[in-house]
């Protein structure tokens, strides 16, 4: 089969799908591996070392999806690239479809197989290709909130740690997940006073077996409400697969928190956990609504393109290898996890969540490829 990596043109992103390892992976299984000029750059992956592991380069992203027909990116397809897409294309990256009807309209159109990382799901409810990014975001958020408290940066003027004799920041995470857990292991080690909300108990004490100087709590509207005001920095760490994210901080919680408090919503790329969240970038990755900052960048793993591109092939090779030796038919087959990761499939939606959250109609997998355990 023929593999095709383009270079990412989203804005401030400098992570690419696959490292010239994972392509020497797949080059040494009898798969040609087009990787368009310069895709590996901003994760300090040089041509060359393309070359030396097997692939070929070509031009541009025309000629990487006119000559492959498997696509792997890193993030959602933006119009000039989803003009490229084809009915015989499969397209394999982060999709995020739920909060975008607009984006899922342009696939759907496309006739291509369009299969989400983040949804791809195993029989015990893991997301293994959403973890790294999850795990890497969580590590992120407590410094970036750190950052963003600071005085000069806007923020109340709060170490997160504290000093002696002074109290730490607060930090309240909503959510107890791969970045929740994340979150709270790097704020608990900044010495902030760490707080996790979920509505999940096994996964609070899950937490709590882990770090148990992390207060854990049951998530519901009352203490959310009050552990929201009280807090220095909110992260909101929620994921609902596949579907929008529930808004859990409603505008009137925001305006009553302190001035110069700071909110990250890691969740923001599937429509935010905070109702005056949306979408910012590396760029301008702040705004302030209702004197609170918010940080709502929505590819945020990208600010360490290194660690992030060589920890997302590490979890999706497997998958690219079994779509390349297969197809995305038979390895969908085979593998009922990858299986529930095609979101899109004939110009059909093929995700209930999808489906729903973006006013389109579900055909069940089975009913578009027919297969026994969907």
């Amino acid at each position: 089969m023929r593999i095709g990596v383009p270079t990412e043109i989203r804005e401030e992103e400098y992570r690419v799908a696959l490292t010239p390892a994972g392509a020497r992976e797949l080059t040494a299984r009898g798969h040609e591996v087009l990787v368009q000029r310069g895709a590996g750059k901003g994760s300090r992956f040089s041509d060359e070392a393309y070359v030396a592991a097997g692939a070929r380069l070509v031009a541009d992203a025309r000629a990487v999806f006119e000559q492959a027909d498997l696509v792997v990116k890193v993030k959602e397809p933006l119009p000039e690239e989803i003009r490229l897409l084809e009915p015989r294309h499969t397209l394999f990256t982060f999709l995020h479809l739920a909060p975008d009807p607009e984006l899922t309209r342009g696939l759907l159109a496309t006739g291509a197989t369009c299969v989400a990382y983040e949804t791809v799901e195993t029989e015990d409810g893991r997301h293994p290709l959403l973890a790294p990014m999850s795990e890497i975001a969580g590590r992120l958020a407590p410094q970036v909130g750190a950052n963003f408290l600071e005085r000069p940066n806007g923020g109340k003027g709060k170490l997160l740690g504290g000093a002696t004799g002074v109290k730490p920041a607060s930090v309240v995470i909503l959510g107890a997940g791969t970045a929740g857990s994340n979150a709270a292991a790097i704020a608990q080690g900044m010495g902030a006073r760490t707080k996790v909300l979920d509505i999940d108990l096994g996964a609070l004490a899950r937490l709590r077996a882990r770090q148990p100087q992390v207060e854990t709590l049951h998530s519901n509207q009352l203490t959310i409400e009050e552990e929201v005001l009280a807090a220095d920095l909110v992260i909101g760490a929620v994921l609902v697969p596949g579907a929008r994210t529930p808004v859990l901080v409603s505008e009137e919680m925001v305006k009553s928190m302190q001035p110069g408090s700071v909110i990250v919503d890691l969740s923001i790329d599937q429509g935010g956990a905070v109702a005056t969240s949306r979408v910012t970038s590396h760029r301008s990755p702040t705004f302030v609504e209702h004197g609170v900052i918010h940080y709502c960048v929505d590819n945020m793993a990208g600010a360490v393109p290194i660690t992030s591109t060589l920890a997302l092939t590490n979890a999706t090779l497997p998958y690219i290898l079994a779509i390349a030796d297969s197809g995305i038919v038979a390895a969908a087959r085979s593998d009922a996890a990858l299986a529930r990761g095609i979101n899109i499939m004939e110009g059909k939606v093929t995700l209930r969540e999808v489906a729903d959250a973006t006013g389109n109609r579900y055909f069940p997998l089975e009913a578009v490829l027919p297969i026994d355990y969907v």
